[in-house]
């Protein structure tokens, strides 16, 4: 993680001191600011502007000092459980390390676990899920590397786990580990796994048992269109390549507009498209491009022997092969891309643009 520490006294200081260091150890990268008229070096912005030039650019910030100047000056940034680092504070002592903003999608419950280790010190975590150790579906999607989608939903799964109701768990993929408790297992239609699964008695089946039926629950997806329960929480995995091709110097717009449609042909999610993948010839296209740097994925290219040696039946053109010296480049790449996946979205063409899309193997762990 890329941190920034900043303290107020000489005491906080030699705390920030140890802090950094040991933080360092464990492979974390760490800026170490002094604000007081009293230590050498100190910022000479306000405690709240400084804050603010951080938030966008580090994964945790550490304020050694009252709990009150952390507060007043994160206030103006506080966005989202999503986009928000995480944000600890530590008494000048070392006594107590606080995790008070991003516990679990941020990580600030597990850096204040390990800044306490390497202090000594009491660490603090006040997320009910935490102190009642039930499942999170928060750190559950982050250890996954998944996005989530319906953050109102997760926050009804927690409050039903804590309430001891039962919360429906489906996943389009294979899973290891130990279902935690709480969860049950169900089938794409929301149904306990354990009762037959016939979707035409669903309506009947609710009235007559709804506990057949969790009204919340996760799923483990790609499509948009995968929701099992009245309250579905999905959490979708980043596993799929997007091929492309396009004619040379194709504007932007277009390239845009038919990935998009080939993702809505999909059903998929865009969060579940993990890079875009192309022929080397298109290494400096702008709108390809263009299109990987708005949606904050890397853009990945192969030469036309890389892409020759895929295996696969690929959809072929000799227009293609004849400029690029492979007969399809948006299909190749894409499996390419997701380590010998499996298509799942064959070509399209659509304005001088080609697409498809292929998926990794995947599974979905409990730990």
């Amino acid at each position: 993680m890329k941190l920034s520490i900043i303290c107020f006294s000489l005491t906080g200081l030699h705390t920030a001191e140890r802090l950094k260091t040991g933080l360092e150890e464990q492979g974390h990268k760490v800026l170490l600011a002094k604000k007081s008229k009293y230590l050498e070096d100190s910022v000479t912005e306000s405690t709240v502007k400084w804050a603010g030039s951080r938030f966008p650019l580090d994964d945790g910030i550490l304020f050694v000092g009252a709990c009150g100047i952390a507060v007043r000056s994160i206030a103006p940034y506080v966005a989202s459980k999503k986009s928000d680092p995480a944000v600890l504070v530590i008494d000048e002592c070392g006594n107590f390390v606080i995790s008070l903003l991003s516990g679990h999608l941020g990580g600030a419950n597990e850096l204040a676990l390990q800044s306490a280790q390497i202090l000594g010190a009491q660490p603090v975590v006040t997320t009910a899920t935490d102190l009642h150790r039930r499942f999170a579906v928060d750190v559950f999607a982050k250890k996954n590397g998944c996005d989530i989608r319906n953050m109102k939903a997760a926050k009804e799964v927690s409050a039903a786990l804590l309430a001891g109701k039962k919360v429906g768990f489906y996943s389009e993929f294979p899973w290891k580990g130990e279902l935690p408790e709480g969860l049950v297992l169900c089938d794409i239609y929301g149904k306990l796994q354990e009762e037959p699964d016939e979707e035409s008695e669903k309506s009947e089946s609710i009235q007559k048992n709804p506990e057949q039926y969790p009204e919340i629950g996760i799923a483990v997806t790609i499509h948009k269109s995968c929701k099992p329960f009245l309250s579905t929480v999905q959490v979708i995995p980043r596993i799929l390549t997007l091929g492309m091709g396009c004619r040379r110097d194709k504007e932007a717009e277009a390239i845009e507009k038919a990935a998009d449609r080939c993702m809505e042909e999909a059903d998929v999610f865009l969060q579940a498209v993990e890079q875009l993948a192309s022929i080397s010839l298109k290494k400096n296209e702008p709108g390809l491009l263009d299109y990987a740097e708005k949606n904050k994925i890397p853009f990945r290219t192969w030469d036309s022997e890389a892409l020759m040696e895929v295996q696969g039946d690929f959809t072929p053109s000799s227009f293609v092969k004849k400029i690029t010296g492979v007969e399809n480049v948006c299909e190749r790449s894409a499996v390419l891309g997701a380590s010998d996946g499996t298509l799942i979205k064959r070509k399209s063409g659509e304005d001088g643009v080609t697409t498809a899309l292929a998926i990794r193997t995947w599974e979905v762990r409990f730990e």
